[in-house]
């Protein structure tokens, strides 16, 4: 019998509850998610090989544990080149993939020439879930996912719901997907790198927020990135959400398979109309799950159930995540009265619009995640009037349209970054007369130095009422470890500022 022969061909396996007991998976990433896939897999019998590039301190202790219990974990970039052979020389069944690794990789090359599967997390975490498990309320989009399910999260919480913020945030999909006291609901956050991966969703009900320029050297292009995000709502049960002002998610849904009867439900920040979420007045309004949709309206929270979210109230892009949060849990049949308590007990997470200083009326507020020039126009759109920290790696975005459009809140701007000429191009052409000034790197001893010369710049231009936004509009990696270590300088650097008067 040839090693193709002995295949155990999991693939073909039925699901939901897939069993994956002899399987030969390779995992490719040993993040977060790589060590609970070997984990989970290897506790059901599976045979598991695990490769990443980094011996970091934490992926050699990690492998340390799980090679106890019998995986064969390869780390060193010489084990992630090609695609390995087995330990006893038979075809992988599957391949496990992290978001990270791109689709043009050699090893996931290797892979679909071979004729194996190649599964994301969600994929496996799909097939594997019993029948009877967790419903998913699945979110994507290029910016403010991460707000609507931890939302959605603590509204489920409030309504007795057993639930949990899974995927790109929180806990790893397949161990929520997994939990033997078992999870009622998943809050699950979808990035285009997992969607991509991804056939078999399913999801109760599904939203995305927005499509933006984001991610493009990854997907090879706008209309693939797009196609990515679309998949969200593939299977989808009970519910679709678009946003009504971006007709990128319109165009998704409308290509959409979706189980017969689920329904579509547009969500913007105007008045809604039959089937739609929105605001009247400063309402927050439902009418698509109320009683009588065509000629009743749910009220389920109000601005004043936002304000906390911001220094001057919740922002709009805000509003409209709570609006995304608000519908899938009433997809879900959570009541109103849970949905604005739920809404008022939420708190942004770190490095999300986050107020981290107030001195002298001026409040410093970190926003690195704000990685594309999408999100940082939403935090940019928060004030009028701000002095801005922006800068950073730009992955070949254009800022032209960002500062046009913004440069009337804009009192002042301290760039970061190796090269700040996409930003001082984009300043001079849209916002010339506004002061600027570049926090050099060769003049700070470290990046930690640095971020503390750009807030004492920003604050010597701010005044009362004015903000200090962090909203970088470009990636860390050129200057700092991630986002979060930006945040954590920025906040540290603001606050060292003292309390002021």
């Amino acid at each position: 019998m040839t090693s193709s022969e002995t295949s155990v061909r999991l693939p073909e396996r039925p699901f939901p509850g897939l069993d994956v007991s002899g399987a030969r998976i390779l995992v490719t990433g040993f993040g977060v998610s790589g060590y609970a896939i070997v984990d989970q897999t290897l506790q059901r019998g599976a045979h598991v090989t695990a490769v990443d590039a980094s011996r970091s301190e934490s992926n050699l202790e990690r492998a340390k544990v799980l090679e106890t219990l019998g995986a064969r974990i390869l780390l060193g970039e010489e084990h992630t080149r090609a695609l390995p052979e087995n330990s006893d020389g038979s075809p992988f069944d599957v391949v496990v993939t992290s978001p990270g690794w791109r689709p043009d990789h050699p090893l996931l090359a290797a892979a679909k020439d071979a004729g194996i599967e190649i599964w994301s997390e969600i994929e496996l975490a799909r097939r594997m879930q019993k029948a009877d498990g967790p419903e998913w309320l699945a979110v994507t989009g290029t910016n403010g996912k991460t707000t609507v399910v931890t939302m959605l999260e603590s509204i489920l919480l409030n309504a007795g719901v057993r639930a949990v913020a899974a995927g790109n945030v929180g806990l790893p999909l397949i161990e929520a997907a997994l939990d033997p006291e078992g999870f009622e609901a998943i809050a699950l956050e979808l990035s285009s790198f997992q969607l991509h991966w991804t056939e078999n969703l399913g999801a109760h009900s599904s939203a995305i927020i927005n499509i933006g320029a984001d991610h493009l050297d990854w997907h090879g292009g706008m209309d693939a990135y797009a196609e990515a995000k679309a998949k969200v709502y593939a299977g989808t049960q009970h519910a679709c959400l678009y946003n009504k002002a971006d007709q990128r998610t319109r165009h998704a849904l409308e290509e959409a398979d979706v189980v017969e009867g689920c329904r579509a439900i547009g969500v913007s920040l105007s008045a809604p109309g039959p089937s739609e979420f929105g605001i009247v007045e400063d309402l927050l309004v439902d009418r698509a799950f109320c009683e009588n949709r065509h000629s009743q309206a749910a009220e389920i929270a109000n601005l004043d159930t936002l304000a906390h979210l911001g220094p001057h109230g919740a922002p709009p892009h805000v509003v409209l995540n709570a609006l995304f949060a608000a519908a899938l849990a009433r997809s879900f049949g959570v009541q109103p009265i849970h949905v604005r308590e739920g809404l008022a007990a939420y708190r942004a997470g770190e490095h999300r619009s986050e107020i981290v200083h107030v001195k002298d009326g001026v409040a410093f507020v970190d926003d690195s995640k704000a990685t594309n020039p999408d999100s940082a126009a939403a935090a940019l759109g928060a004030a009028p009037s701000v002095v801005w920290i922006a800068g950073g790696d730009a992955k070949g975005a254009d800022l032209h349209g960002l500062v046009a459009a913004q440069a009337a809140r804009l009192k002042a701007v301290v760039l970061i970054g190796l090269d700040p000429t996409p930003f001082t191009t984009a300043l001079d052409d849209h916002a010339p007369n506004v002061p600027r000034v570049w926090i050099d790197p060769a003049e700070c001893e470290d990046t930690r130095s640095l971020m503390h010369k750009a807030v004492e710049a920003a604050a010597s231009y701010a005044s009362d009422s004015d903000i200090v936004l962090l909203a970088p509009a470009a990636a860390s990696i050129d200057q700092f470890a991630n986002y979060a270590e930006r945040g954590n300088f920025f906040a540290e650097a603001a606050r060292s500022l003292g309390s002021g008067a």
